[in-house]
């Protein structure tokens, strides 16, 4: 059986209010080609199919042209969980018109997916329930035994916090829930059929990016591993826009990461989708099929002033790129200055004037990557950095409301526009 694995499509996303939906639907495209060429026959989507819980009607029309052309009429199998950013009722609203098209659709850990209807040249489940399900593909001869857990918040799994606030303890009594909600359902993987889990996790020692919105509560959400049962062959993860594998782990788990690099943290990263071909009983061989769509993300920093940063526009340096531009200037840019800058590359994001006598390129472009994060931002990256793991929604609004206390939120947006 050969199985792509995707995830953090994001759909809706823009990069600095830069509407990137056509870049968007150009990686579904590619994607549905790569299946076409790998002979693919089930496709995993390890959920964040949305930026925010109430996409466009635009990004939901993408949305159901992904299903459709990735599913490939129903010949082919799909998978697709919610993620952190996903309404969970919305992305499993199609199920009466997926289902019969070969597509499960799960959005809450409690989801059932019971057995469908058998019908010809149709992939369809053959037995099922609540996070497991048997999927027979008519392109292969085994069958899929799948695990699928969508986004386990506290809420969505159950209530597992105590009242201690013990951050071991916490991160305790969720690495458990977890492993039992796997041990449970790991029951239905058999030696005849090829036994895989999914879900959207935080696993500990995952590389982070900014356009990350964190999930953890301080340790208790960055899970472990050991969570997953040993008779899964692979593990397919969302949730991380680097793609990646987790380390030490007793099978293969990875993150295929975003299809699109969605801030200049992710500018250096070679965006890809995830190979599987896996037989009952046998290892997993894995490779990735890198992607092409979608315009890079670059920096420029122009170490010589203005002069330089017009010679590489008349040089049609990185024409087809988003470029987030520092610039070493004497004094603060002219607003007619950065207009101009704008109107000769429309690909221009961010303008940020770097006071000259900082002569290290690195220390140029780690300062400009510290003066373009926001205050919260700022604040992730400082819990991260003292506690070994990113905090939550809720902390980070906690924060915020406090920070707000003692300064105007109108005058932090504009100190941070004008930085």
């Amino acid at each position: 059986m050969r199985i792509l694995h995707t995830a953090d499509w994001h759909f809706g996303k823009t990069l600095d209010g830069r509407d990137r939906m056509a870049e968007q639907r150009a990686v579904i495209h590619e994607m549905a080609e790569i299946c076409r060429a790998e002979a693919i026959d089930v496709v995993l989507m390890a959920g964040d199919v949305f930026q925010t819980v109430n996409p466009s009607a635009q990004a939901e029309q993408l949305y159901y042209e992904a299903l459709d052309s990735l599913s490939d009429g129903g010949t082919r199998g799909l998978i697709v969980i919610a993620g952190n950013h996903d309404n969970p009722e919305r992305i499993s609203a199609a199920r009466p018109l997926a289902e019969p098209r070969g597509i499960t659709l799960l959005g809450l850990p409690k989801s059932a997916a019971d057995a469908t209807e058998r019908l010809q040249n149709r992939a369809y489940r053959v037995r099922g329930g609540v996070g497991y399900f048997e999927l027979a593909i008519p392109t292969a001869s085994e069958t899929l035994m799948m695990l699928a857990l969508p986004y386990p918040s506290e809420s969505r799994i159950s209530e597992v916090l105590s009242e201690t606030l013990d951050e071991r303890t916490l991160r305790e009594k969720y690495n458990a829930r977890l492993e039992s909600w796997f041990a449970e359902r790991a029951v239905h993987f058999r030696d005849d059929t090829v036994n895989i889990a999914m879900s959207h996790l935080y696993i500990r020692g995952g590389v982070e990016s900014e356009s990350e919105v964190q999930i953890q509560i301080g340790g208790a959400y960055a899970v472990d591993a050991s969570v997953f049962p040993d008779k899964a062959q692979y593990v397919a993860l969302g949730h991380l826009h680097r793609p990646q594998d987790v380390r030490d782990a007793r099978m293969p788990i990875r993150y295929a990461g975003s299809p699109l690099a969605y801030s200049f943290s992710e500018a250096s990263q070679e965006k890809s989708v995830t190979i599987l071909e896996v037989h009952p009983g046998q290892p997993a061989m894995v490779k990735t099929v890198p992607l092409k769509s979608g315009r890079p993300l670059v920096r420029w920093v122009a170490q010589e002033g203005l002069h330089q940063v017009y010679t590489w526009l008349d040089e049609g340096r990185d024409r087809d790129a988003w470029i987030d531009l520092s610039v070493h200037v004497r004094s603060g840019l002219e607003f007619e200055e950065i207009h101009r800058l704008r109107t000769l590359r429309e690909g221009i994001v961010q303008i940020r004037p770097v006071l000259t006598g900082i002569p290290d390129e690195q220390a140029v472009a780690e300062e400009a990557n510290r003066i373009s994060r926001t205050l919260e931002e700022h604040f992730v990256q400082f819990y991260l950095e003292r506690n070994g793991v990113p905090p939550d929604d809720t902390m980070v609004k906690l924060f915020l409301a406090l920070a707000s206390e003692t300064r105007d939120v109108d005058g932090i947006r504009q100190e941070e526009e004008s930085a």
